[in-house]
Order: structure tokens, then C-alpha cells, then sequence
């Protein structure tokens, strides 16, 4: 495959040659180059000023980057984070059993063991921090309907938010009662039990506006032991200080229980794909977390060239995570008494405080961003032997805390009038601190270490027309490892890790047509190409499955193609409105002690996803969907295969200002496929790592928006 990427980015290099030809023989037509593109500046007192302000963001990113209208998405049933990165090339993200518990990665991130750490994408709400101080997100993943877009912005192109991870960032900007109608309602309802019911109040009166949406839902499950119950409440308030400037407060409370079916081996996937895993009856396998947030955003237009932004975020959690059970029978004549080996029950408390602070200014040709990124994590709690989903003994104490510091500078400097020169860098400084007790001996693990580096960033973006941008970065990549990672290590005691780190160098183009016979375009295509050196990878732990051995790997190459089309073409009195998105994945070893240049598992080797929706006048549309996932290794020796599959859709619906309803119908075919699995290090027919797909399902929605 290295090949096929290798012609990909010389034909986008040559691409950039013609471009520019063309663009010389038709001469200058871009902005002047005394008006350097830059973030809007006028002050955000809604979502809406602050999309205008994260499109132009995106004209002025050099690598792979889309924006996600979650309006849209209510087109459809999102039932899952999942659900809203489906059609962002790059990310690879997918329910393991159809509740709020998912898979995701991006650019090559988080394929090993510990996947429920679900490290690699720092996950921010209102340019905020969500994503835990030592970068792990196995607590919360945010709600999509809770916003009214988000920002994907993948790989080292994220260091515009300060993100130090591997895969990038998603950011979720909160819908307010200046973008939205004053009252609403929404209810949903589908197979296997799905109900879910919002409901949101808002007011904007002067210089004050205030929304709050309370949210319910029920998920019964497609699957054994897979019920799931939410509860959540979210609320913000805005209120202009004065002309200039603008605050806004946001708070959130949730309720998730989950119940978890656990993975199965092939043979019972054959056997019954709704079952759950016997261990995970036995040991009554849940993840429930209790979350309260507070958070505050404070906007400040100095002036029309300069502009300062601050913010502050407190989040608590508590956890409760029966997980582990495992349980042998003894040989021997007549009934054989189960023992239970092995459990693990997690009860713990978290606390996560961040910071952030932003400056813009223009100086003559120069758009010059400065920010900075502080966050504190506090874990404690215990781990506790499992018994039916209870405690039965304390085997550890956990005493864990994090911080990181990311601070980075930016220049958008207008080099003529179609060439933007970026030069950026990011310094990151972590500390990781990690105290686990062993209850009966008193005897302390405690891995600690400090980690900082320099992450430079030079990018270049051509405009060859005022339609049409070829772009191209060389960035440095850096990841401190997260806690859960730190007290996995395989070396145990007080043994640390590194940070993973490297360089990815990318190149691509985006572009728009609007053609009077055939319809508006809109299309971008990536290739880039990252060497990491020290990446954390982990595999199960035979002697306690349920959790990993995590170590460092020398060398890999994640390397990958992310394209993304749309149109709206003019059918009769209607419009036509496909959308695909391909996703190329290139990630291995790279001369490797063991694994030589085998592929990392977890990653399917491409995926296209795509959408033909035909618009009527009157508000009614209807349209196929379709999935096409490729096959996937499930461990590092490239010995288990999980197969590819394709899945068809259909969905439908009508609209008027007031009124939605919709009808989502996935997996027509009922196509038998695997959601996502487990990693091992050689993984034999029968370990239990499957997590089977969604079956046939339907799925209907009605929403009221009154003023």
C-alpha cells in the first residue's frame, strides 16, 4: 500500500505544479495581500458567529480538517459519538454495542489493548478541555446532540487548539438560545428498545440569552446484557459585559448507566451474536458515571486587529466499572465447581480542572495567534475484587494525578497575494504521577515522570483561485503517555515510559465548483505520511484478562489518503445531494525486533462511506446510504483477520420551520459483520475479542421547534 501512496502524493504534488500554471496564465484574482485571511473578529455572543469564525479557520489549515453540522445530522438517529464522525475521513470511530460506549481513532491512534482509554484525540466543548489531563477520554464521551457542530480536525493540524495527541482534536461548539427557537422538543424511538426524549427551554432578552435542555434515554440493546439508561441536563448562559466584551457559563450533569455484553469468540458469535459474554452475567459488567461540569468563556474584542478569549473548566466524575470476571471449572468426574480466578472492579472518583487562554492579532501581513492550555486530573478511589458486579475485597488503592501545560504560537503570514506561509509551535510540559497500594501488603507502585517538548509546524497554503487551495505542512507529533498507560507498564514497579514522537509530513487540496448545469462541488484530499519513534502500544494480559501490558515500540509508520466529495445538483425542482467520504489506511512496524513490518491491528484498511439524497421542494428527502469496511488484523502478528463487509441504508424525512420527521433505517441487507474487537498480541480462534454490528434496524424521530 506504501506504493499507491506514494503515486497519490506525487499526483497532488503535480497537481500543485499544473495549479499554478494555471493560475500565473489567469492572473491574479485572490484577495490582496494587504488583507491576510484571518479568524472572524467579531464577538461571539452565539454558535452561529462562532461557526462563521471556525470556517474561516479551516480555509487557513494546511492538512485535513471538516466541519460537522450536527443539525444535519438530526436528519438521522445519532446514537453515539459514532454516529457524528461517520463521515470525517481519517477517523475510523464505532460503537461496540450500539450505546454511548465506542471505538475511535484517528490517523492511527489508540490500535492496541487499552482502546477503552481511547487516548489520541483530545476532546474539547466550547474550545474547552474534556479530555482528561493525562489525555485519556474512558470516562465521558460528549453527547453529539448536545451541540450544534463540531470542528475534526485530525493529526498535528490540531495544534491550533494546543492539542498534543497523535490523532488531533474534536471540538464541540454548544448550541445557545440565540441560535436556536425558544422551546423544543424532541422524541425518538426504534429497534431494540431505543427511546430517547429532549426537551429545551431558552430565552435571549438585551444583553442576557440563557438555554437549558434536559435529555432522557433508554437503550435496551441488540445484545444480551446491554441495557443502557442517561439521564442528562445541560444549561448555559451568555450576558454582554459590554460592547466588547461577553461571557458565558455552562454547566452539565449526567447520569449514564451502562450495561456491558462483553466480547465473544468466534464460535459464539456463530453460534449467537445477541448473547452476552458468560463472564460478563457472572460478573455483572457495567460502566456507570455520574458527571458534573461547570465551565466559563470570556470574549474580549480589544480592538478590530486584536481579540483575547479566556476560559475555565471544573469537571467531577464518579465511576463505578465492574469489569472483569474470570472463572475456571476443574477437571474431573461429576459436576465440576466454578472458581473464580480473576475479577476486577473499579470504583473510583475524578477530578479534572483546565484553563485556556487565546490571542489574536493582525499585524500588517501577519495573523498572529498566541494560546495556551492548562489542565489538572485527580484519580482516587480503588480497584476491588468483582463479586456479581459488587465489591468483595480491596486488592488496590489509587491515588493518580496529572497535569499538562500547552502553550503554542502561530503566524499566518501573506506571503503575495495567493501564497499563506504558517509557522507554528508547540510546547508541551506533562507530569504523571501514579500511586497504586496493594491493599493486603501495603507495598507502593508509584511510575512517575516529566515530559516536554518543542513541536515546530511549517505549512504553506496556495490559492490558485479564489475557489481552488493546494496546501501542505511538515509537523513534529509528541504524546506523553496517559496513566492508565503508565500503571500497565510491562515492566512494572516504578518503571515509566516514553513519550511517543515524530514527524508527519502532508499534502493535499480542497476546492469548490458551483457550475450552472451541473450543480455546486465541494471536495478535499489528504496524504500524509508519519514516522513515529517510541509509540505506545499494549496488549492483553494473559494472567488478568481485562487489562493490558503496555510497552514502548521502537519505530512505526502511520501513513494514510482522506477524501471527502459533495454536490448539490438541480433535479427538476428539487436537488440531488451525494456525499462520499474514502479513508486509505497505510499503519505498521516499521523493521521491528518482533513484528518486522507487520500491520497494526484495529484499523480497517480503507473505509467508504457515502450518502445520495434527493431533496424536494415541499421538505421531503430520501436517499441510500452505504458503508464499505475493509478487513482489519486483530493482533500484532497478523494472524486473526476480521472480515470486511457492506452495509446499505435508507433513510427519509420532512421538514418545515417548525416541524422534523425522520425515518432511519440501517444494515437492510442484515448483514452478519463485526463492530469492533479486541487487540492481542497472537490472538487464537477462540479468544474472545468480537463484538458483533448492528443488526436490520429502524428508527423514527419527530422534532417541534415553537417560538
Amino acid at each position: 500500500m506504501s506504493d499507491y501512496l506514494g503515486k497519490a502524493t506525487a499526483c497532488v504534488l503535480s497537481s500543485a505544479a499544473l495549479l499554478g500554471q494555471y493560475a500565473a496564465a489567469q492572473g491574479s484574482d485572490a484577495a490582496s495581500a494587504e488583507a491576510p485571511p484571518r479568524v472572524d473578529t467579531i464577538i461571539v455572543v452565539g454558535s452561529e458567529m462562532t461557526r462563521r469564525g471556525e470556517v474561516a479557520e479551516l480555509a487557513v489549515t494546511p492538512g485535513g480538517a471538516d466541519l460537522v453540522d450536527v443539525a444535519r445530522l438530526q436528519e438521522q438517529n445519532v446514537a453515539s459519538l459514532a454516529d457524528l464522525l461517520r463521515y470525517s475521513p481519517g477517523v475510523w470511530a464505532v460503537s461496540h454495542n450500539g450505546s454511548d460506549g465506542i471505538f475511535f481513532s484517528s490517523r492511527g491512534s489508540n490500535l492496541d489493548a487499552t482502546d477503552y482509554d481511547m487516548n489520541g484525540i483530545k476532546l474539547m466543548q466550547d474550545g474547552l478541555p474534556v479530555t482528561a489531563a493525562d489525555g485519556n477520554n474512558h470516562n465521558r464521551i460528549i453527547d453529539p446532540l448536545a451541540a450544534s457542530y463540531a470542528v475534526v480536525v485530525r493529526g498535528a493540524n490540531a495544534l491550533k487548539y494546543g492539542a498534543s495527541t497523535l490523532g488531533g482534536a474534536v471540538n464541540f461548539a454548544s448550541p445557545t438560545a440565540r441560535d436556536v427557537p425558544p422551546v423544543g422538543l424532541s422524541v425518538r424511538a426504534g429497534s431494540h428498545g431505543e427511546q430517547l426524549t429532549r426537551a429545551t427551554l431558552g430565552m435571549a432578552e438585551g444583553a442576557f440569552d440563557g438555554l437549558l435542555t434536559f435529555e432522557n434515554k433508554r437503550w435496551d440493546g441488540y445484545r444480551d446484557h446491554n441495557e443502557q439508561h442517561r439521564s442528562g441536563l445541560y444549561a448555559n448562559g451568555g450576558w454582554h459585559l459590554a460592547p466588547r466584551i461577553a461571557t458565558r457559563f455552562y454547566g452539565t450533569l449526567i447520569e449514564n448507566d451502562q450495561e456491558l455484553p462483553g466480547s465473544l469468540t468466534r464460535a459464539q458469535v456463530d453460534a449467537d451474536p445477541d448473547q452476552a459474554n458468560r463472564s460478563a452475567l457472572t460478573g455483572n459488567f457495567q460502566l456507570n458515571v455520574d458527571t458534573r461540569r461547570i465551565a466559563n468563556k470570556t470574549t474580549f474584542q480589544i480592538d478590530e486587529d486584536r481579540q483575547l478569549e479566556f476560559g475555565f473548566s471544573v469537571e467531577e466524575q464518579s465511576l463505578y466499572h465492574p469489569i472483569v470476571d474470570v472463572r475456571i471449572d476443574f477437571d474431573g468426574p461429576g459436576p465440576a465447581p466454578e472458581v473464580q480466578v480473576f475479577s476486577l472492579l473499579v470504583d473510583t472518583d475524578h477530578r479534572d480542572i483546565g484553563g485556556v487562554v487565546r490571542y489574536n492579532q493582525r499585524i500588517g501581513n501577519h495573523d498572529v495567534l498566541l494560546g495556551a492550555n492548562y489542565g489538572e486530573n485527580k484519580s482516587t478511589g480503588g480497584d476491588y475484587e468483582n463479586l456479581n458486579g459488587m465489591p468483595n475485597g480491596l486488592m488496590t488503592i489509587i491515588d493518580n494525578d496529572a497535569d499538562s501545560l500547552e502553550a503554542f504560537a502561530m503566524d499566518r503570514w501573506r506571503l503575495d497575494e495567493r501564497l499563506l506561509l504558517i509557522l507554528a509551535a508547540q510546547g508541551v510540559s506533562a507530569d504523571r504521577n501514579v500511586r497504586n497500594t496493594d491493599a493486603a501488603s501495603g507495598d507502593l507502585s508509584n511510575p512517575h515522570d516529566s515530559y516536554s517538548r518543542i513541536n515546530p509546524q511549517l505549512g504553506l497554503i496556495y490559492d490558485a483561485t479564489s475557489d481552488l487551495s493546494v496546501y501542505a505542512n511538515l509537523s513534529a507529533l509528541f504524546e506523553p503517555p496517559t496513566n492508565f498507560q503508565l500503571q500497565d507498564n510491562v515492566a512494572g514497579g516504578d518503571a515509566t515510559l516514553d513519550a511517543m514522537h515524530g514527524t508527519v509530513a502532508e499534502v493535499g487540496v480542497r476546492g469548490e465548483l458551483q457550475a450552472e448545469h451541473s450543480g455546486d462541488w465541494s471536495w478535499s484530499a489528504s496524504v500524509y505520511y508519519a514516522q513515529i519513534e517510541d509509540e505506545i502500544l499494549s496488549v492483553d494480559d494473559p494472567s488478568a484478562p481485562g487489562t493490558s501490558l503496555v510497552t514502548n515500540v521502537d519505530e512505526t509508520v502511520h501513513a494514510g489518503i482522506e477524501a471527502a466529495l459533495s454536490s448539490r445538483i438541480g433535479v427538476g425542482a428539487g436537488f440531488l445531494e451525494p456525499f462520499v467520504s474514502f479513508t486509505l489506511n497505510d499503519f505498521s512496524f516499521d523493521s521491528d525486533a518482533v513484528y518486522g513490518d507487520a500491520e497494526l491491528p484495529a484499523a480497517p484498511e480503507y473505509v467508504l462511506r457515502g450518502e445520495l439524497i434527493y431533496r424536494s421542494p415541499s421538505g421531503f428527502h430520501i436517499g441510500p446510504t452505504l458503508d464499505i469496511v475493509g478487513e482489519r488484523f486483530a493482533d500484532f502478528a497478523n494472524t486473526y483477520v476480521v472480515d470486511s463487509y457492506v452495509l446499505y441504508g435508507l433513510r427519509a424525512g420532512w421538514e418545515n420551520q417548525k416541524w422534523r420527521v425522520f425515518a432511519d433505517l440501517r444494515n437492510l441487507g442484515d448483514e452478519d459483520y463485526i463492530g469492533s474487537h479486541g487487540v492481542r498480541d497472537i490472538a487464537d480462534s477462540a479468544a474472545a475479542i468480537l463484538n458483533p454490528g448492528e443488526p436490520r434496524s429502524v428508527y423514527v424521530g419527530f422534532e417541534g421547534r415553537f417560538e
